[in-house]
């Protein structure tokens, strides 16, 4: 028996499998979420909509209810099911992908885009709090920081499975469905990766719900936190959660810009086929994602052995620097393939520090708070980052530099302005997140922790 089993943790084989099934399900919604980063042309032309509008349907109308739902959604899954919370997201968001592929104008594509967004809104709230009860602290961050690479797995997925499936739908004779009509090959796209991914709401139903750890009681004796008293806690730590959240929306920013964008840039700058960049950019992403795994979680655990508090958000910070200097490179490269390069270490970075922020994140709140904490992160994270970020690198090409040519230049401003604000946040937050820190080890120390 490890020392972790001892401690009441569940065996470190069935913890690894939970965070397998986690991951699996996280990578589904990426290929669900950014497949239509590599139908921008076609989706523009059939439309007849602008880059700014197409921005709106790959951020806005995904954040909308995927925000605004996140919390109440949240507070459900800190005091009941989380597992089945999760399937019941599942199944909504893949059959509003699906539904994006029947919509036959900009606004019914946009609804859908919207119902994408609420079921996502029930995964990763309800993972990232499931996972703190499956590990000690120690270790946490290399769990939260594997079920993280699902965004890389997701888009890698996306970008090679989608750039063929487009162009092979394209090439093919046309669907035609009852009352919908012919569809292009991008509507098709949508119904075939969409319903697929119903089997992982089928697959949660084998995971067990863990046992609630590192509690804290509430002035009249229970368990659960009153949301006034989730709120308060916020509240009076307001410098450290909201410096924590406005330098991680940058991260989410950076990494939304590039998703959205990248292949089209490709496709501006160099000509590339959708099915080249497709390519080129899911191999970097898939090889990206693992290696983020790997370093978040070593610089995490080497900066906590030398005895650093904030030891985290320290590797959050240093991982953000290397994602933007990557996204500079790539954007302002010479060739296609330097920029390619490029975009490995700004793939590494940008999925790494979210890794190390998250994993923070949980070791500074308390367990009945993570669900609902973890949403209001999201909330600001999303809000910021899926509408900035590919609609601030939309706004640069169709309003400063008034042409669809300069896209390459309107991401290499939205990188270096990510990093800068970023660097400014996060050198804030460790101090405060280190005092935080020290504050949360009292939780396992004591007996009773009561909050007001």
């Amino acid at each position: 028996m490890t020392n972790d089993e001892k401690e009441g943790y569940p065996s470190t084989a069935y913890a690894w499998y939970v965070v397998a099934i986690l991951t699996l399900t996280y990578t589904v919604s990426f290929i669900d979420r950014q497949i239509m980063a590599l139908m921008i042309e076609p989706i523009r032309r059939d439309l007849q909509i602008s880059d700014t509008q197409v921005s709106l349907l790959i951020g806005l109308a995904f954040a909308v209810f995927y925000t605004l739902l996140g919390i109440p959604i949240a507070r459900l899954a800190d005091r009941y099911s989380r597992r089945l919370i999760i399937s019941v997201g599942i199944t909504i968001w893949c059959i509003m992908t699906a539904l994006c592929g029947v919509a036959r104008n900009y606004g019914q594509l946009f609804l859908a885009r919207v119902g994408v967004g609420v079921g996502e809104a029930a995964l990763s709230p309800s993972a990232l709090s499931m996972m703190s009860d499956y590990f000690p602290k120690r270790t946490r961050g290399r769990a939260v920081a594997v079920y993280n690479t699902g965004i890389t797995l997701g888009t890698g997925f996306a970008m090679i499975l989608g750039g063929h499936l487009v162009e092979y739908i394209a090439s093919a004779p046309p669907v035609v469905l009852p009352v919908v009509g012919q569809l292009h090959a991008w509507q098709t796209a949508f119904i075939v990766v969409g319903l697929p991914g119903l089997v992982m709401a089928m697959l949660m139903l084998t995971v067990r719900e863990p046992v609630r750890r590192e509690r804290m009681q509430s002035a009249d004796g229970s368990s659960h936190l009153s949301l006034k008293a989730a709120v308060s806690f916020v509240g009076q730590r307001f410098r450290m959660y909201g410096s924590h959240f406005i330098g991680m929306s940058m991260v989410a920013l950076l990494a939304y810009a590039m998703y959205a964008w990248i292949p089209t840039m490709f496709m501006r700058t160099w000509n590339w086929s959708i099915s080249e960049i497709g390519m080129a950019y899911g191999i970097v992403t898939l090889v990206a994602g693992p290696l983020a795994a790997v370093w978040a979680s070593l610089l995490g655990e080497r900066l906590s052995d030398k005895g650093y508090e904030d030891a985290q958000m320290r590797a959050a910070l240093i991982s953000m620097m290397l994602a933007a200097a990557g996204g500079l490179g790539a954007a302002l490269s010479p060739s296609p393939v330097l920029s390619v390069a490029f975009l490995v270490p700004a793939s590494i970075g940008t999925t790494a520090a979210t890794a190390s922020g998250l994993a923070a994140l949980m070791m500074v709140t308390p367990n009945q708070m993570r669900a609902q904490c973890s949403a209001l992160y999201y909330l600001v994270v999303n809000l910021v980052g899926l509408t900035l970020g590919p609609t601030g690198v939309a706004m640069f090409t169709d309003y400063v530099f008034q042409d669809i040519g300069a896209l390459r230049y309107s991401v290499a401003c939205v990188s270096f302005l990510a990093g800068a604000f970023a660097a400014v946040f996060l050198g804030y937050n460790l101090r405060q997140y280190k005092a935080a820190y020290i504050e949360a080890q009292s939780w396992s120390t004591a007996a009773t922790t009561t909050v007001k």
